[in-house]
């Protein structure tokens, strides 16, 4: 048998980091013992948002979906025995990535590494965040001027490193067809470029394109989403040559990371997610041309909280026995010349360039925001219409829903639990390296930061400076905070009532029916409290309440118990939803349940939604909590009727 020249694999990568540094380095190094060859750092909300551990809005939060990393010495346990210059790292970091950079830069030096051959990822993707991930801080120019600060330095000083990830990923989480998701980022990633191209050299530009990477979404519909990767690279390699006249066609290459789609995980029979999960990693492996450089996949259990250990050994396996036992890598492209492919491909691409059209028409990716959030609730919507009508079958929640229980989920209930006393300790950390620091160094580090954002200077330089001289994440944010302002971006969620009211009749005479009984609209009062930024699922409440004829308050994320309190008892609400997904929802209602009845709102239902444990739910229940629900609630109409019959107060009296 003559050997096979097979090529490289991809980088196999773990999402992770929980709890504390220490715990997420120990993660780290069991992982890459297990052969996982690149690492990919998840962060906690706040480090994200730009808050140290003991802000009133880190409550809650602290370590729970990723790790905390309020300063240096953070970032330093964090990667404690692991060398830099030997790693190819992915941080998912994007308001704050200047900041996490200058962090690594400043440990890598500390390492000995030679910090110009540092490979890696900052995610750096700010526009996403206003479309569907929310853990933005300032407004769209001046974050978008930040990114390209980022592409600069790395540009001079880490020529390796990939300054930005533009990220499809949660687009469609967001409710992307593939053709908006394909537009979206493209036209992300061109306002990026324009921005960075008048700051270098025009030879140089070539170089800097070649720089930038994607971070996409696998979904289930695995040959259209293969298609959709192909189309991919090549608009990007059309936009390069006719946009920027890149002629090295090694610049123009189509370069990205992925994680297969979480959004489509399910809470019901959880072992089925196993298939999704590979079934999704074949539409970024199987075509040559247009195969993932990296790939994280989720774990079977993560529609019901945090992934264990072997839950994510078991997904990296999954890598490794594609990578390894089959023969795929020995192949050239299996798809070309395939007329179905083919044809496919160009249908995602021409209705692509017609949005990116549109887009260009609205002046580019910044100015069409708000038209880009109102494209993906409307598409999140009809798509959750489909699975409720059944015309999108989606196995264990609309069909074949009657099954075994599974023997996976053992007496820990399947799931990792971080321990509450986490963040205290990590208070504790925060307080006694502020203790230690020479204020005078910070002062002077942090003035010159706030001068170098004022000025319109590059912040990486300064940045660096204040990682050495022991500033923190919230002390960095909160001087882009002063110069630049903070942002609220749309909630997407319209006043009108959608097109989209079909089925709805006998709810709306329920509501009308019940609004004349209480004498006005039936007022529903939905808030994310905390820093979850997953706002979909509380945007798609809304907008069925709209269409149900209710009279909604939805400011959007990022609230403290004491804001929606307030905008309760301002609005004379009838219900309050809250909707969390971080796993802070016991802290944050407990908090919340208190200070209603301290306003003398006791006797306003409140529904709660997240994904929370059974046991948790009952917890929230006891705290006087009306309604719990997670993701297996799918039927929107059904939690509509609830809150109808919540604010009934002929029903409330008979209870």
């Amino acid at each position: 048998m003559t050997d096979v020249k097979k090529d490289r694999p991809w980088l196999i990568r773990t999402y992770a980091g929980h709890s504390t540094a220490k715990a997420s380095n120990l993660l780290y190094r069991s992982n890459l013992a297990k052969g996982q060859t690149g690492l990919s750092v998840a962060f906690d909300l706040p480090t994200q948002t730009g808050y140290d551990s003991d802000h009133v809005l880190s409550r809650g939060e602290v370590g729970k979906v990723g790790v905390p990393v309020s300063h240096l010495g953070d970032m330093r346990a964090l990667f404690q025995d692991i060398p830099l210059e030997q790693m190819n790292t992915s941080m998912t970091i994007n308001a704050t990535a200047p900041w996490l950079l200058a962090l690594y830069i400043a440990v890598a030096e500390e390492q000995g590494a030679d910090v110009s051959g540092l490979q890696g990822t900052v995610q750096n993707d700010l526009i996403k965040e206003y479309l569907s991930r929310g853990t933005y801080i300032c407004p769209p120019k001046p974050s978008l001027k930040m990114i390209a600060d980022v592409a600069e330095y790395c540009y001079t000083n880490v020529p390796k490193w990939n300054p930005m990830n533009v990220c499809s990923y949660h687009l469609q989480e967001a409710g992307a067809t593939p053709e908006q998701e394909l537009a979206f980022a493209l036209a992300t990633a061109t306002a990026v470029l324009d921005e960075l191209r008048p700051r270098v050299p025009a030879e140089d530009f070539p170089t800097l394109v070649g720089r930038i990477s994607f971070f996409v979404n696998a979904g289930i519909r695995f040959v259209t989403e293969m298609c959709k990767m192909r189309a991919f690279v090549d608009l990007w390699d059309e936009i390069c040559e006719k946009r920027y006249g890149v002629t090295d066609a090694k610049y123009r290459r189509f370069r990205y990371g992925v994680q297969v789609n979480s959004l489509g995980l399910t809470e019901q029979q959880p072992e089925n997610n196993v298939y999704r999960i590979l079934i999704e990693m074949l539409a970024v492996t199987l075509s040559k041309k247009a195969r993932a450089r990296a790939v994280q996949l989720p774990a079977w259990n993560e529609a019901l909280g945090l992934p264990r250990p072997w839950d994510q050994q078991w997904s990296m396996r999954m890598q490794q026995i594609m990578a390894f036992e089959t023969d795929l890598l020995e192949f050239d492209d299996l798809f070309d010349g395939n007329p179905a492919v083919d044809a496919k491909v160009e249908e995602l691409k021409d209705g692509a360039r017609s949005e990116l059209a549109n887009l260009d028409l609205m002046g580019g990716a910044i100015d069409a925001i708000d038209y880009m959030k109102a494209q993906l609730v409307g598409s999140n919507a009809a798509r959750l219409n489909r699975i409720e009508a059944g015309e999108t079958i989606v196995v264990g929640v609309n069909k074949y829903t009657s099954g075994e229980p599974s023997p996976l989920m053992s007496e820990d209930g399947g799931i990792m639990v971080v321990d509450p006393a986490v963040e205290q300790e990590q208070i504790d950390r925060l307080n006694e390296w502020r203790g230690g620091r020479d204020q005078a160094a910070v002062d002077a580090a942090l003035a010159d930061l706030r001068a170098a954002a004022s000025e319109g200077h590059n912040v990486m330089e300064p940045s660096i400076a204040a990682a050495k001289a022991g500033v923190t994440t919230g002390e960095w944010a909160a001087q882009m905070r002063a110069v630049h302002g903070e942002y609220r971006g749309p909630t997407g969620v319209a006043a009108g009532q959608s097109n989209m009211t079909e089925g709805l009749d006998h709810l709306r005479e329920a509501v009308d029916l019940v609004s004349d009984k209480l004498g006005r609209r039936l007022k529903f009062l939905v808030g994310k409290p905390g820093l979850d930024g997953h706002s979909n699922g509380a945007e798609q409440i809304a907008v069925r309440a709209r269409d149900c004829g209710m009279d909604i308050t939805y400011e959007g994320i990022r609230l403290t118990p004491d804001e929606i309190v307030a905008a309760a008892k301002l609005d004379d609400a009838h219900v309050v939803g809250l909707s969390i997904l971080s796993g802070s929802h016991i802290p944050l209602v407990e908090d919340l349940m208190v200070k209603m009845r301290d306003a003398g709102l006791g006797d306003i239902p409140v529904i709660v939604g997240g994904i929370i444990p059974d046991d948790d739910a009952q917890r929230l229940r006891t705290m006087g909590v009306a309604r719990v629900y997670t993701p297996k609630d799918f039927e929107l109409n059904t939690i509509m009727m609830d809150i109808v019959t919540l604010a009934d107060p002929k029903a409330v009296a008979a209870q």
